[in-house]
């Protein structure tokens, strides 16, 4: 299977819904103006296509020298396990440089996954949880 990934195309957000909605991760896919306003303030998004076919997508926040947030990686279900996600890790990666660390939060069900692909867990986070 051919997949090409893309720097240069900001997907429609209804594509964008029907990943979110085809894979293992949680969004809030009924608020489409919420979705659109996500991507709209997100500095890199790196997509995954099999032909017009939008498969999976990485969407981060970065200043591309420090750090860069890995905020949504979304594959769907029938494209898992092919090595779309983590092609589309390395290729944050290697947009933001070495100099910068990149971040994410796990989905409990991806828990074990991202030590597979070479990702260090760490103790040392905190947040303040959305009310919405």
């Amino acid at each position: 299977m051919n997949i090409t990934y893309k720097f240069d195309i900001s997907p429609s957000t209804e594509q964008i819904i029907e990943v979110y909605n085809s894979s293992t991760i949680k969004r809030p896919t009924d608020d489409k103006e919420r979705i659109a306003k996500m991507y709209a303030n997100s500095n890199l998004v790196i997509t995954a296509w099999h032909d017009e076919k939008l498969v999976g997508i990485a969407r981060s926040l970065t200043d591309f020298c420090f750090c860069c947030y890995l905020s949504d990686l979304a594959v769907r279900l029938d494209y898992q396990h092919q090595g779309i996600g983590k092609k589309l890790i390395a290729l944050t990666k290697e947009k933001i440089s070495n100099q910068a660390s990149l971040i994410l939060l796990a989905a409990p069900a991806a828990l074990e996954y991202y030590p597979k692909i070479g990702m260090d867990k760490i103790d040392n986070g905190f947040v303040i949880r959305r009310s919405e």
